[in-house]
């Protein structure tokens, strides 16, 4: 920290004095004139002892000094003696001094006179009696009275400016509003006859394929044999009639699953059970209403994505509409559609297992985090409890909650904070822990194969590259970003910040692009080829950065103690959107992501699920406790979500909070 230095304070900055100009010194001052010496006499002169101001109300004491008489009289309630010369005195020794007060008034007006502008110096002669012609006043008179109607034109042209002004900018800015309606009313009018000509082509092919189905149930000919045009290959009867017969057997099989399944009723996220099964027109009804409870976003998302396609060139436009839109629809009504379909499909969350991360050596049950494999087929979870759990995803979902064990587990020295699975060698995970220990860890082996130990501090984040399967990049409560190679033992490069490190993530297209999170409250992204500053700080969050995680190569999610969401364009560097609906104020609640959607836990013991499209929830789920009826509402306020993790582009996550209790959570209709 350098050398201790003893001091009394802080030290202020001192300021070099200007050099002082030799031949200024050596010449001489110059000389005031008479009047000048005479004020300067004359206000020492007047000004009270005591205050030091101009002396109000003199008083003369019997010692021949004067003071202001309230300055004088607090004096003597303390002291029996005159300020100036310390003889004897009391209130009764006091006189007014006239002469000094009359002075004095002169004074003042003659320093009124100096400042008061001509208005106030006539105001003043009219009030004192001063003599003047009836002529004289009417010309006065008529000067003041062209004044004033100058004055009062000059007003009223200044005031209809300033309206006018006012008028032609709000006629401009209406005159925009109403362009981007109109143009919003054309992209409007030509997506509908988009979607309606999509609509009459797919009541054609549904036609049609009846057509033919009604032509195979009349015609016997038709039914022996039917012609494959592409292939020329016949297809009997017979096989017709059992695939048609084994399509049937499946349908019948799939809906007596979904009316069968989850028979103990679970609540979901809106208060419902799980167990009810919409009819195709209850689940577009549901959708309807979605759209109508969430219509300013949507409307807002609708109209975003074609002004911004809009913007584009026409030579993109011409060459999107050739290569993507084969339906006819325009690139901003395609996009949007793609909003609209995956956010009205699901409403809520279902469980689908649940199990306790708890043992009975360990009492610490706090998951920090949960990861999914490679191949989506394990996932593991740590915290506080100091093991790595691994499990098998299907053996959770599908076997009893009372026989869910770990297909392997490792113990470490201190409480872990974060995992982080290798997506190319499968059976290496990475760890983070409380004592600034980074570990790459074989699961097969169940061993350590890499310790890093250079953090000073508790490490909070680490994260293998997708690109570079070697590489793997943690931050710390040291202030420190290091980026680790598993094949040497040191860190191959540092990154010094001014604040704690709370999440780093690799972005998912590159080894060479990092995104930081820090208590700073801002997220810096960093090229890690130029690591002198950082290539983009987004700024935006209210308090420290707990989570960063990439929905693509160019959209970076944030978490922060603000109770809220954001995505960034890591690109472009601009802010996309805000999402609140949860509550995070202190607590690690975890943050996951993929394509679609934006998941995180919230201080309220709840599952919170955001379409990054939307700024408000489109599902959430909140886990119920394991205590006592008496002690369940008091317990509730002190448990929360710690971590989350979609298990890669599916609708199910795995799901963790304080109390220990892993859940496996499906979004649903």
């Amino acid at each position: 920290m350098g050398a201790h230095t003893t001091s009394t304070g802080p030290l202020v900055p001192s300021v070099k004095s200007e050099p002082t100009d030799s031949s200024a010194e050596a010449s001489p001052a110059m000389p005031l004139s008479p009047s000048s010496e005479k004020e300067q006499l004359l206000d020492k002169d007047i000004l009270c002892p005591i205050c030091m101001q101009i002396i109000k109300d003199a008083f003369l004491t019997a010692c021949g000094h004067s003071f202001c008489y309230m300055c004088i009289v607090t004096h003597l309630q303390n002291k029996s003696d005159c300020p100036c010369c310390s003889h004897f005195l009391t209130t009764n020794h006091l006189y007014p001094n006239f002469l000094l007060n009359k002075l004095l008034m002169r004074t003042s007006a003659r320093q009124i006179a100096k400042t008061a502008t001509p208005l106030e110096i006539l105001r003043q002669a009219l009030q004192q009696g001063c003599e003047a012609s009836v002529k004289d006043l009417e010309s006065l008179m008529s000067l003041l009275s062209r004044k004033k109607s100058k004055m009062e034109q000059e007003e009223a042209e200044t005031n209809l400016q300033i309206l006018l002004d006012f008028m032609h900018c709000l006629r401009k800015k209406k005159l925009d509003e109403l362009n981007e309606i109109q143009s919003d009313l054309q992209h409007i009018k030509k997506d509908i006859h988009a979607v309606e000509r999509r609509r009459v082509e797919l009541y054609r092919i549904k036609d049609r394929s009846s057509a033919k189905l009604r032509m195979l149930g009349d015609d016997p000919f038709s039914r022996s044999a039917l012609i494959d045009k592409q292939s020329g290959a016949t297809v009997s009867r017979t096989s017709l009639t059992s695939a048609l017969n084994r399509i049937d057997l499946q349908t019948r099989k799939a809906d007596a699953r979904t009316s069968a399944s989850h028979l103990p009723p679970r609540k979901d996220s809106h208060g419902g059970s799980d167990t009810h099964n919409p009819t195709q027109s209850g689940l577009v009804l549901a959708r309807k209403k979605r759209v109508h409870a969430q219509f300013n976003d949507l409307q807002d998302c609708y109209l975003q994505k074609q002004r911004y396609w809009a913007r584009q060139a026409p030579e993109q436009q011409e060459r999107d509409s050739h290569g993507l839109n084969r339906e006819g629809y325009s690139a901003g009504l395609e996009d949007f559609q793609s909003v609209l379909s995956t956010f009205t499909r699901y409403s809520r969350m279902r469980v689908v297992a649940e199990l306790r991360h708890g043992d009975l050596f360990h009492s610490a049950n706090i998951v920090s985090s949960i990861e999914f494999d490679r191949d989506d087929e394990l996932f593991a979870t740590a915290g506080v409890s100091r093991r790595i759990k691994i499990f098998e995803f299907s053996s959770v979902v599908n076997e009893p909650t009372d026989g869910q064990c770990p297909v392997a587990e490792m113990s470490t020295r201190s409480k872990l904070s974060c995992l982080s699975w290798n997506k190319y060698t499968k059976n290496h995970i990475a760890s983070s822990d409380y004592e600034g220990l980074v570990t790459v860890w074989d699961v097969t082996t169940r061993q350590s194969i890499m310790e890093y130990e250079e953090h000073e501090k508790r490490a909070w984040s680490v994260d293998f590259s997708r690109t570079e399967p070697t590489m793997l990049v943690s931050g710390s409560d040291d202030c420190k970003v290091k980026v680790w190679c598993t094949k040497q033992e040191t860190s191959v490069l540092n990154i010094d910040m001014k604040a704690n490190i709370c999440s780093v993530k690799y972005n998912p297209g590159s080894s060479m692009h990092v995104a930081v999170g820090s208590a700073d409250h801002h997220i810096h992204y960093y090229d890690l080829r130029k690591v002198s500053q950082p290539l983009h700080i987004f700024s935006g969050h209210r308090k420290a950065v707990s989570y960063v995680k990439f929905l693509s190569n160019n959209e970076l999610a944030s978490a922060s103690t603000d109770s809220t969401l954001r995505l960034w364009d890591v690109n472009e560097n601009v802010p996309l959107r805000t999402f609140r609906g949860h509550t995070n104020e202190k607590n690690f609640v975890g943050l996951t992501v993929n394509s679609e959607y934006i998941a995180c836990g919230s201080e309220t013991n709840e599952v919170f699920v955001y379409h990054k499209a939307i700024s408000k929830p489109a599902a959430w789920h909140e886990f119920g406790s394991d205590a006592e009826e008496g002690e369940e509402e008091a317990a509730a306020g002190s448990y929360f979500i710690s971590a989350v993790c979609w298990k890669s582009d599916s609708p199910t996550m795995v799901t963790a909070n304080s109390e220990g209790t892993i859940k496996v959570l499906v979004l649903a209709p």
